[in-house]
């Protein structure tokens, strides 16, 4: 694996979250909190891998989820004295690296950093999100740790789930992408690469000419593989519901772990869909989903 704060979209919150590592070696125990939403269960999962990874006595806590905290009240964190006590705040308002303070209590939230990219360096401005700063942490106090490696894919996971592509270009999105694909813990394949793509994340999508053209793609060039995912988009392309940065990457960037027929956007998708709305059920989900990913590198089964 890559070092990923040593990454252009770290280089700003490098110092803090290079902070956070030393004091998680050596405490005597961490006190890790993240509330029960599936931004935070991929966020805490990385931390109590590499926590298992290098024997290091930690306690978790899943906390309320964001839509059963009422509006304008804050989440209460239990900040211990006899260690470290993180709280993993996916939600927070976008903050400045230099606005941070590292004591016995931390946190982690989306932090505003600016990437340097093309060969002109151009800055571009993004938010770091919370998943990817706890996958940095990981990999970097537990590089060998293979909890820390199965996880490693599900580095991008918050980026992708932020509203950034939303709107227009993610710097942060595409360097973590192509950081993990360089390294080889993703493949970026076109849609009709991937074995099963979960229906109903591509608005006006003809399932039909998908299926077509997954028969097809093997023998086709360069140039028709280009033409056939442009008049299968189309029709896409003239709804607004998905911005087109959100469906460059649905068509043309899929990323796929290891033999995994499903790629990881899909199973984001899914997991979002099965995630409980009633608030008894919730901590009882997130549990079950953070127990899989931590042991078997799995969001879904």
């Amino acid at each position: 694996m890559n070092d990923l704060l040593e990454s252009a979209p770290f280089e700003d919150a490098k110092e803090y979250l290079q902070s956070i590592c030393e004091m998680i070696k050596s405490t005597s125990m961490v006190y890790l909190n993240a509330p029960c939403d599936l931004e935070g269960v991929l966020a805490i999962s990385h931390l109590e891998a590499a926590c298992i990874d290098l024997d290091i006595r930690y306690s978790r806590r899943l906390v309320k989820s964001k839509q059963h905290i009422p509006h304008g009240e804050n989440q209460v964190v239990d900040v211990k004295k006899d260690g470290l006590t993180i709280s993993i705040e996916p939600f927070e308002d976008t903050w400045k690296c230099s606005d941070l303070t590292i004591g016995e209590y931390v946190k982690i939230l989306p932090l505003s950093v600016s990437v340097r990219m093309g060969s002109k360096k151009s800055e571009r401005i993004g938010a770091l999100d919370v998943v990817s700063q706890c996958a940095a942490i990981a990999a970097k106090i537990a590089p060998n740790g293979a909890r820390v490696r199965r996880l490693r894919p599900f580095a991008i996971c918050g980026q992708w789930l932020r509203d950034s592509l939303d709107n227009t270009f993610d710097p942060i999105h595409s360097s973590i992408r192509d950081i993990l694909r360089d390294e080889g813990s993703v493949s970026v394949v076109a849609l009709p690469e991937v074995p099963v793509s979960a229906q109903g994340m591509i608005p006006n999508l003809s399932e039909t000419m998908l299926k077509r053209l997954r028969k097809r793609w093997a023998k086709m060039d360069f140039e028709s593989r280009g033409q056939a995912i442009s008049e299968l988009a189309l029709p896409s392309l003239t709804d607004k519901v998905i911005s087109t940065p959100r469906l460059e990457e649905l068509f043309w960037h899929r990323l796929i772990i290891g033999g995994d027929e499903q790629d990881l956007y899909s199973q984001i998708h899914l997991a979002k869909l099965d995630w409980p709305a009633e608030e008894e059920l919730v901590k009882s989900h997130s549990s079950t989903i953070l127990r899989g990913l931590i042991s078997q590198g799995k969001l879904i089964n």
